[in-house]
């Protein structure tokens, strides 16, 4: 179904990346340690009995501390780079390649080393989306920041403003297209290869539902 995808290595993204500063590493660790406690804390007592306290506390920060990297305790679970690292993919891939050509390259890609990297933390993630209303919700309200990000990529690359209703409704598809993915995942206990789910379902939207 799928092509063969290429896992982009640490080194390879590394060099394609501007190296943070200090400061920017010392939030990166910060956010990271909030992270990692909240994902241990859910995995020990389960979503709603783990507290912003406890997860402070874990990650020794204050609440405040944690509140100011995540507005809600649903963006700990949500919350992530990967939005910024898809629009620099999408910027760099070639000016003349079909749109979602690009943007099945960028997802898929940046799903393969996501898995390569963080897998357990992803199939967390993607649990607690089918398994708590409110982080599914809240995933649906984040995706517009990705929307933002992404549509001003592909209205810059197709000569339209970013507003353009045909921009807002194919990234609004492919952003649906991804959120649909990994709760069918999720749902199915990981089962599925994810990156086949994800370029099947750009092939989906490319081709339409036939008869």
């Amino acid at each position: 179904m799928a092509a063969t995808i290429r896992t982009p290595s640490r080194d390879t993204v590394a060099e394609a990346q501007p190296q943070p500063g200090l400061r920017e590493r010392k939030k990166l660790r910060t956010r990271i340690a909030i992270r990692r406690a909240a994902c241990r804390l859910i995995s020990e007592q389960g979503y709603e009995a783990t507290t912003v306290e406890q997860i402070a506390e874990a990650a020794e920060v204050s609440p405040s501390t944690v509140f100011r990297y995540f507005p809600a305790k649903e963006d700990i679970v949500l919350t992530d780079d990967h939005a910024r690292a898809m629009e620099a993919g999408l910027r760099a891939r070639p000016a003349d390649e079909d749109p979602l050509d690009s943007l099945r390259h960028v997802m898929t890609e940046g799903l393969a080393a996501f898995l390569a990297e963080e897998r357990e933390d992803v199939i967390q993630r993607t649990r607690l989306m089918v398994e708590v209303p409110a982080v599914r919700a809240r995933m649906t309200e984040t995706m517009a920041t990705t929307s933002e990000l992404l549509g001003h990529a592909l209205a810059e690359r197709t000569g339209r403003d970013h507003d353009d209703l045909d921009v807002r409704v194919f990234t609004a598809a492919v952003l649906g297209a991804l959120r649909e993915v990994m709760l069918y995942w999720a749902a199915r206990d990981h089962q599925d290869d994810l990156i086949e789910l994800m370029d099947h379902a750009l092939t989906t939207i490319k081709g339409g539902l036939r008869l």
